[in-house]
């Protein structure tokens, strides 16, 4: 079995967590963050627009508009046509930030209180707040937010766009929709998940010549490629049965092709041998679209010593009889992956959820929001309000391993530590993409990739599947879930997703 270590990952941050960071690069003498911050900005800025344009400069009443300030002054400095606009009082300012402001009037700037009506630019930086937010903009904030929106010109947002909350990725009343995010120190789980991506617009990191991970240690990282690290070379001695067996059980009336997607992704994922027991009563004995599948009934699977993992839940359905599937299940020793209604099961049946909490973290579960806030007792829209924390605290109660599906999927483990996905599009926002992901995960932990690895390997692998496909033209309007696996086969012979380009 390879072994991969998460701290090979980029570290995530929240709020205070980055003011914890600030404060210990002050005390090893980094006393030039702002102004290391704006330069990087104002560079930032030359290359997205070009030279000798006109930039609208909004700057807020924080050290995220001191930031602002110093971009301003190099700009200027530069030849490009500088509006600044200061938002808040200057007599109130922090102590960098009005340091900043002396500069940028000590260099012939002026200063504006509101973005002129009439006035062309070619790129706006949003440095009105950063990551001090914490409630709904005031109207007096909100005005400038929307005559930035209004404007529809490239937008450069400092850190964070302002109105976005940096922990949650939720929307104060409103945000500045940007068309670039560059932001500091180290990544904010906000810009990563729930709405962020949709304000972030291209997220650019800056770490201001620190090295975060050296200085707090993370409780999240970002996936990405690195993960496919955990894949061992396969032997040229080799043969079906050390690529491991997976069972995926499912498949009631009228949803059988969810457990047959299922198995079609664990064995192009793959997997050595692939059972699959329907419970429809008309159920297919075989798949004619993929013969390889092996079709058994769900006693029969359940009675195979030798699988490596069970993937249980698509298209399950919730009858008395998949009740009694899944308590089999959760009492044997195989390894499962929980999805679907294995998942709406759990939530409403106290009995299984005391055996899931009683395997010691020998399980994953795929929850989407819905099924994620079932399983805390809360509906999907409180759920969604703060995406890591339900993450994490799934893993807690059920002492398993998780993942909450959607835009920056969470993955989190019961001692604390989660995982955000940046990969992935809206073409994965249809029918049985969640099945394909069960069936990866089951065939990584089949050929002997560890749980935790298998899980953040498969979630990175499904949303870069469908970045490729989207970089071929199939998608994302009208991506199937036939489509990723067949890409998911492409990127794990690949082995290494930095060269995804010579697949598309």
């Amino acid at each position: 079995m390879n072994s991969y270590h998460p701290s090979r990952l980029s570290a995530i941050y929240s709020s205070s967590a980055i003011r914890q960071l600030e404060q210990a690069a002050l005390a090893r003498g980094h006393t030039d963050l702002m102004e290391r911050a704006g330069i990087k900005a104002a560079e930032l800025a030359r290359r997205i627009i070009g030279n000798g344009a006109a930039i609208l400069i909004v700057a807020g009443p924080g050290n995220n508009g001191g930031d602002a300030l110093v971009a301003a002054r190099h700009l200027k400095s530069w030849w490009f046509r500088v509006t600044l606009v200061l938002a808040g009082e200057t007599a109130k300012l922090p102590f960098d930030a009005a340091a900043a402001l002396r500069s940028w009037l000590d260099a012939g700037g002026a200063v504006l209180d509101a973005i002129p009506a009439h006035g062309r630019w070619d790129l706006i930086i949003d440095g009105l707040f950063g990551i001090g937010l914490a409630r709904n903009l005031s109207k007096r904030y909100l005005e400038p937010v929307r005559h930035i929106n209004r404007l529809a010109l490239p937008v450069l947002a400092l850190d964070v766009p302002s109105g976005l909350d940096a922990n949650t990725g939720q929307v104060f009343g409103d945000a500045v929709c940007a068309t670039h995010t560059l932001t500091f120190i180290a990544h904010k789980p906000g810009l990563l998940t729930a709405h962020g991506p949709d304000y972030c617009g291209k997220l650019h990191l800056e770490p201001l010549g620190l090295d975060p991970a050296t200085l707090l240690q993370p409780s999240g990282r970002l996936l990405d490629e690195t993960l496919f690290s955990a894949l061992a070379p396969r032997p040229r001695n080799s043969h079906k049965g050390l690529q491991g067996s997976v069972g995926v059980l499912g498949g009631a009336n009228t949803m059988c092709g969810a457990a047959l997607l299922a198995g079609r992704a664990a064995l192009k994922s793959g997997a050595g041998l692939v059972y699959v027991a329907p419970l429809a009563e008309q159920a297919p004995i075989v798949d004619p679209m993929q013969p390889e599948l092996m079709l058994c009934s769900p006693g029969q699977l359940l009675a195979k010593e030798h699988l490596r993992c069970l993937v249980l839940g698509p298209g399950l359905g919730q009858t008395g009889m998949a009740v009694g599937l899944l308590k089999r299940a959760l009492e044997g020793k195989t390894p499962l992956v929980l999805d679907a209604d294995a998942l709406n099961l759990i939530a409403a049946t106290p009995a299984l959820q005391t055996l899931l909490q009683a395997r010691n973290r020998r399980d994953i579960l795929t929850p989407h929001p819905a099924e994620a806030g079932r399983l805390l007792g809360i509906g999907a829209h409180d759920m969604q309000q703060d995406r890591i924390a339900a993450a994490t605290r799934i893993a807690q109660r059920y002492n398993s391993l998780v993942v909450v599906k959607g835009v920056g999927s969470v993955c989190a483990t019961p001692d604390g530590r989660w995982f955000v996905n940046p990969s992935g599009n809206p073409g994965l926002s249809s029918a049985g993409m969640g099945d394909v992901l069960s069936g990866i995960i089951g065939a990584l932990i089949a050929q002997h990739v560890a749980l935790k690895e298998a899980l953040l390997l498969a979630v990175y692998l499904h949303g870069a599947a469908a970045d490729a496909l989207v970089a071929q033209g199939i998608g994302p309007v009208g991506m199937t879930a036939s489509d990723v696996i067949e890409m998911v086969r492409k990127l794990l012979n690949l082995g290494r997703l930095a060269h995804v380009q010579t697949v598309v």
